[in-house]
């Protein structure tokens, strides 16, 4: 089997006293940039952020699956990112550095990581999340069992501190405009196969890139397949705040009238559904699960 491709992007911090982690999206999410990206404020020592960047390190390295190569780009960091980066490329020759020459967004950072990968399979994590360590193992025997291109898996949310609270679960499988109702598909979970679909880039005028992509593989195939055991987990700050659901729900819009190009009349069916979705998930997790949207 060839190897697996993990793409790992770091970004640029916004205050030389405060560090993010390596996708700045994920502090966008959780409303520290306002829409235009500019800081808003940061809440980590640069001690805690490069902690988690290991920690997401270590969790590759002790897959159980070890014919990996790791790809980590460096987006003009201001922490100690690239620093640890590179201590670990030393160890390890199956971890490479890229530094970029200008802070470009997670879209170019991972593009950057896609091109150039080696390997048969593309998968995804940012720098505070976790991979379980059987994650490549049981999804990349999944994919070939039953010759899938696109899969994804269950995850986790944890805090701050790696305690676990919420567990995301996912449909078995999920077409194109089922998706288009709610993104069930984790970045930190997805892989697809370079043999069947050739590198798939993710565009560059979204802040929704992972989910564009997501959709623009499923105009290719039938169906990306999910694993419903969990297999990694994803961080979550305790002082998100609702901006980061305003700007979201911004975000999907655009992507539907701009990206996919649907009519008014179709934007606004699957807005309702995302919308709906959302609250069910957020607020009424009970029902939702009743209902089947937390599957």
């Amino acid at each position: 089997m060839k190897k697996i491709i993990i793409a790992i992007s770091m970004m640029l911090a916004m205050n030389i006293f405060l560090a993010v982690p390596a996708l700045a999206e994920n502090y966008q999410e959780y409303g520290l940039y306002d829409s235009d990206g500019n800081y808003k404020g940061m809440f980590y020592s640069i001690e805690e952020i490069n902690d988690f960047l290991e920690e997401t390190i270590q969790s590759v390295i002790s897959q159980t699956y070890q014919n990996w190569e790791l790809i980590m780009v460096d987006d003009c960091s201001q922490d100690d990112s690239l620093l640890i980066a590179k201590q670990y490329a030393e160890k390890d020759k199956r971890i490479k550095v890229i530094k970029l020459d200008k802070n470009s967004g997670a879209a170019v950072a991972r593009n950057t990581a896609i091109a150039a990968a080696n390997g048969r399979y593309i998968a995804f994590l940012d720098s505070d999340d976790l991979w379980l360590s059987k994650k490549l193992e049981l999804q990349i025997k999944f994919m070939l069992s039953k010759d899938i291109a696109f899969s994804y898996t269950a995850y986790e949310k944890i805090n701050e501190n790696g305690e676990v609270f919420e567990l995301m679960g996912i449909p078995e499988q999920v077409n194109y405009t089922q998706l288009l109702k709610t993104c069930v598909i984790g970045c930190l979970t997805a892989v697809y196969d370079t043999n069947k679909l050739g590198k798939v880039y993710m565009p560059l005028n979204t802040k929704r890139e992972d989910f564009a992509t997501w959709l623009r593989i499923l105009k290719e195939v039938n169906c990306a397949y999910g694993l419903t055991t969990p297999l990694a987990q994803y961080r979550v700050y305790s002082n998100q705040t609702s901006s980061k659901k305003v700007d979201m729900a911004k975000e999907n819009w655009r992507l539907y009238r701009d990206l996919e190009k649907l009519s008014l009349l179709q934007a606004v069916y699957y807005f309702t559904h995302y919308a709906i979705r959302g609250i069910l998930r957020t607020k009424y997790p009970k029902v939702a699960r009743i209902l089947g949207v937390l599957d």
